[in-house]
């Protein structure tokens, strides 16, 4: 059993930054990947991000890959997204999650956090 816990969400004006945060529980962190979705208002849960267990490869969605950032710290079991120049389209819940590294869909991905809001004014 997993449990995440995402924090850094907030208010932010486009063109502004964000960090997000998601610590794990548990003893095998670095075994498993780690991705953010998001999902916004009426709107499917959608792919951001992933990185490997090791956090030696990642998987970074098209429509924010000149953008965002992710990164894991195992000694800390934490997994950061760093989202820079962001959009108003950005703005959605952010979830991250215990998945495979490569897919893309939710199904793939075991255990969720709770989400936190990221929203971006124009």
């Amino acid at each position: 059993q997993v449990q995440l816990v995402e924090s850094g969400g907030g208010l932010v004006q486009a063109g502004g930054s964000l960090r997000l945060s998601c610590v794990a529980s548990g003893r095998t962190f670095s075994s498993y990947a780690m991705g953010w979705f998001r999902q916004a208002p009426g709107k499917e849960r959608e792919f951001v991000a992933a990185i490997s267990g090791t956090g030696g490869s990642t998987d970074i969605a098209d429509a924010v890959k000149d953008r965002f950032t992710i990164s894991r710290e195992n000694a800390k079991k934490t997994v950061t997204l760093q989202m820079n120049s962001l959009k108003p389209e950005d703005t959605a819940v952010y979830y991250c999650a215990v998945g495979r590294l490569g897919l893309h869909t939710t199904n793939a991905y075991d255990y969720w956090g709770q989400g936190t809001q990221v929203t971006v004014s124009s």
